[in-house]
């Protein structure tokens, strides 16, 4: 059956964390915001995922008012978040009233699609927060993390998808980070899904590897009902398939998207200037712009390829590049073929790098490399052998548990630590996950924001003495 295909614009969110690594202000958004409210997107994909670390870290700006005024600013559109489990925003995984109390605070500052996924696809990480945004009456598209191996294929994926549906799934996201779909697999894993699924199927797929448009184009005629871009000057590269491309390219068909090129012409100019100011400052590099099909052959994607490339850099080693690319595939092997996604991508990467720069294979084994050995991620999608789990843990056995239920509740402990920093309640969540750069933000924050008469104005408006 055909029908209109619903859009998911990516331009506030993953298309400028993919070329431009997160710098785009709320300064640099809203001019556009209420013309984007005007379009009839799906959704926009706004916060989460980097964005937060980025906010804080390099920005000065307070992540949790930027979702506010994109709200204020776009009260027709869903807004969309991309939400890493158990992990929230950061790199560890935390307790479960930390990822409730989470995400109670994201949809109450105007989340309506929390984009849930676990770097291993493993469904225990995926349960306190799919509970948590169905008690919010948030709607949950929740993610396979897309990979190639001899343990992933459309039978697993499906099984997997079926899962999340009975989880309380409200949609299923195709999440190809590498853009490592083709066409006909996109095709079959569409349909495989279709067949097994009732909820609606999105395709979120980077253009790195030069395949998106392709694959998208037979993903939707397969049967997929949503699909994620980003208005053309932010698209292509790392990026995703341009925006008015695909609407263009399914005008006047059955799958017609019914969004205005017109329109879409006036968001296109916004984000033409935006895009030649970060080109002229050094933001964006061309080379984020090509094709790089190394993708098909590593399976790296490019913020993992840039990661190596400096952590190389750092070491005087750039001449071994390929020889890390060449051991990536077999430390993903030894490890269970754990999908390349934040963190795995950065635990298999950094391991790689380590094990060709030492001239010996885990010679050096990192503290997180252990932590995905040892079950701290989740349970792998193949086995490890036990001969390559003792050369790793020694002596110490791996847990086969959900690793949260070792996790003693945290807020409590965490609103004691943020005490002296905090001005509004969203504050505690910002400090959970940059314990670090956290209390630098707030400081300067802090500063700014204090009143005459020793007063402080929150973000909400409402007065609290100092």
């Amino acid at each position: 059956m055909a029908k209109k295909i619903k859009i998911t614009e990516c331009a506030l969110r993953d298309a400028h964390q993919s070329l431009i690594a997160t710098r785009m202000t709320l300064d640099e958004m809203l001019p556009i915001l209420s013309t984007m409210d005007e379009i009839g997107y799906y959704s926009l994909e706004c916060w989460g995922g980097a964005t937060f670390d980025s906010c804080i870290r390099f920005l000065d700006e307070d992540p949790w008012e930027r979702l506010r005024t994109i709200r204020r600013e776009c009260p027709k559109t869903n807004l969309q978040m991309l939400f890493r489990g158990q992990n929230m925003l950061g790199y560890r995984p935390y307790a479960d009233d930390a990822v409730e109390y989470f995400v109670q605070k994201s949809v109450a500052n105007g989340i309506d699609i929390l984009r849930i996924f676990d770097a291993l696809n493993d469904p225990r990480n995926l349960e306190t927060a799919i509970k948590a945004s169905k008690k919010e009456k948030a709607h949950v598209q929740a993610c396979i993390s897309y990979t190639l191996s001899p343990v992933h294929n459309n039978e697993y994926f499906a099984n997997y998808a079926k899962t999340l549906e009975s989880m309380g799934a409200d949609s299923i996201c195709i999440k190809d980070m590498a853009g490592l779909l083709t066409p006909y697999a996109c095709s079959d894993l569409v349909a495989a899904l279709k067949k097994t699924v009732k909820i609606p199927v999105d395709i979120h797929s980077h253009y790195t590897s030069g395949l998106a448009s392709m694959s998208i184009l037979k993903g939707i005629e397969a049967g997929a009902d949503i699909v994620d871009t980003a208005i053309s000057p932010l698209a292509l590269g790392t990026s995703h398939m341009p925006t008015e491309s695909l609407v263009a390219a399914l005008q006047g068909t059955e799958y017609d998207t019914g969004l205005d090129m017109k329109k879409l012409n006036v968001v296109r100019a916004h984000f033409a200037k935006l895009r030649e100011k970060y080109l002229a400052s050094g933001q964006l590099n061309p080379k984020m712009l090509g094709v790089d099909a190394n993708t098909l052959l590593y399976q790296v994607p490019g913020g993992m390829l840039s990661n190596l490339l400096k952590q190389l850099k750092d070491a005087g080693k750039e001449d071994k590049l390929e020889e890390v690319l060449a051991e990536v595939p077999r430390v993903r092997e030894d490890s269970g073929y754990p999908p390349l996604v934040t963190p795995t991508s950065q635990i298999v990467g950094t391991q790689a790098v380590f094990n060709v720069i030492l001239g010996e294979r885990y010679k050096m084994v990192t503290k997180e490399f252990k932590g995905l050995v040892h079950g701290d991620y989740g349970k792998t999608p193949a086995p490890i052998s036990p001969e390559f789990t003792k050369r790793i843990l020694g002596d110490e056995q791996p847990i086969t548990c959900r690793f949260a239920d070792t996790l003693e509740p945290e807020m409590e402990k965490l609103k004691a630590e943020a005490a002296k920093w905090v001005r509004q309640e969203e504050d505690v969540l910002t400090y959970a996950m940059f314990p670090q750069v956290a209390p630098k933000f707030f400081e300067k924050r802090n500063n700014k924001l204090m009143g005459v008469d020793g007063d402080h104005v929150d973000f909400a408006g409402k007065s609290h003495p100092v």
